[in-house]
Order: structure tokens, then sequence, then C-alpha cells
């Protein structure tokens, strides 16, 4: 069966999702999780993709990105697949693949869910229980957008950035979101269209993604009934 095509769309945000092949570990030591920071930085200069929150776990990665051009965040995961797996093979006298044949990606309603996707994402330790607060785990965009650590990765998005007139006050407000809990229901929409790589919204926002991509989206069938989505995709 044919695979689905990808759906970017310029300046629209969207959730990248991609998991170690057979979920394995993917990250083995500190240098590892820098080194991908630093191809996914030089990556998203070339190829026009901002960085709007990001972590980076033992065998799997969330990224929120914006591309400026419809293959933008294509040829911004490509790069990293190419230099990323270089470096581990070498580094660790491995050969194969390193990720799954493909990553997942969901366009992001960014007006109704792009903080919550933002926090999504920055959760994931938390969730994954590595950690009991996101400032702990080093591998994050958190600090960045909490706490103003400096972080050359991270472009704050307008809209995170309408949270205060100035970015102290952007980072306060944005830190309140975390005293309480995602909705459930937010939760799992959001971990489900990453899975299965469909819109992160509502269905009017469906709707306009499918007048815009000029075709109708829905959850293809492969081979056997899909299982639920597991923690695996925190």
């Amino acid at each position: 069966m044919p695979r689905k095509p990808r759906m970017y769309i310029p300046d629209i945000p969207c959730h990248v999702m991609q998991r170690g092949n057979n979920r394995e570990a993917s990250f083995f030591a500190e240098q590892d999780y820098q080194f991908y920071l630093d191809c996914l930085y030089d990556a998203s200069l070339r190829y026009g993709v901002s960085i709007h929150a990001y972590v980076l776990m033992t065998n799997h990665v969330h990224l929120l990105l914006t591309p400026r051009a419809k293959d933008s965040i294509s040829l911004v995961m490509q790069s990293i697949g190419r230099r990323y797996v270089q470096y581990i093979n070498k580094e660790y006298r491995r050969t194969g693949t390193l990720w799954e044949s493909r990553h997942k990606s969901s366009v992001v309603d960014a007006d109704h869910y792009l903080l919550t996707c933002m926090q999504y994402i920055e959760l994931n330790p938390v969730r994954a229980n590595m950690v009991k607060h996101p400032i702990e785990y080093r591998w994050s965009s958190f600090a960045y957008n909490a706490l103003g650590h400096v972080n050359k990765w991270v472009t704050p998005h307008p809209i995170y950035q309408t949270l205060g007139l100035k970015d102290k006050n952007s980072q306060k407000a944005y830190l309140a979101l975390f005293d309480g809990e995602i909705d459930n229901k937010d939760l799992n929409l959001i971990r489900n269209a990453a899975t299965f790589s469909m819109p992160t919204g509502d269905s009017l926002f469906k709707r306009q993604i499918e007048a815009t991509v000029n075709r109708k989206l829905g959850y293809m069938k492969r081979g056997r009934p899909a299982k639920a989505p597991t923690d695996e995709c925190k």
C-alpha cells in the first residue's frame, strides 16, 4: 500500500516524532544528544525551519517546527538522518538503520493547540517517570521557554510571545501553564494525531487543511488493525 504523502504547509507549525528502530535506544551518551541538537540546528538554518520546542528521549524525539517551505521539514529530517546515523555508527562501531523508516508528523492548529503541544513535548520525561519536573531534564527546550535560559536552537513562536509583552513575562506565563496537568482529551488528541500523522486540531481545522492540501484526510489502514498508542509516544 502506498505511503501517505507528507502534510507540510509553509508557516504552519508541525509536531514531528521519530522513534528508534524497534524502539531501541538512539542516544547512548551526553555527546550524542549534543551532536543531534547541532545537526538539528545546522539543518534548520540551512532549510528554513524554526524550532519552537523539542525533547530528546532515550529512544525517540519530539520536535515542534515551523517550515518556510513545503519541503523544509523533510529536508531537515533527511539531513539529521544522514549526519547523526553516520556519527552513531562510527562512534559505536555499528551498522544498519537507527531510526524507524519514517518519522511521524502532525500539523498543529497554532491558535488552539500550540502551547499545549509545547507542554506535551516538554513533559515527556515527567510522563516517562525519568524526572519529577521538566526543569530536571537537560535535553529539552523547557529551560528556555519557561525560564529564559540561553538556547540557540529555539525560536519563539508568535503565539508564545503573546503570553507577555516582554520575554520574561512570556516565560513566567508559560511556566504557570505547568502548574496543572494537560487535559486528558487534549493529551489523547495530540498523541493520536502524532501517531497517525493527522492534524492536531478540531474538525474545522482538519477541513481547512484538506482544502489547503487538496485531498481528504483519514486514517489509512495497513495490514493488521492498529494498536492504541502506548506510552512510547509520551
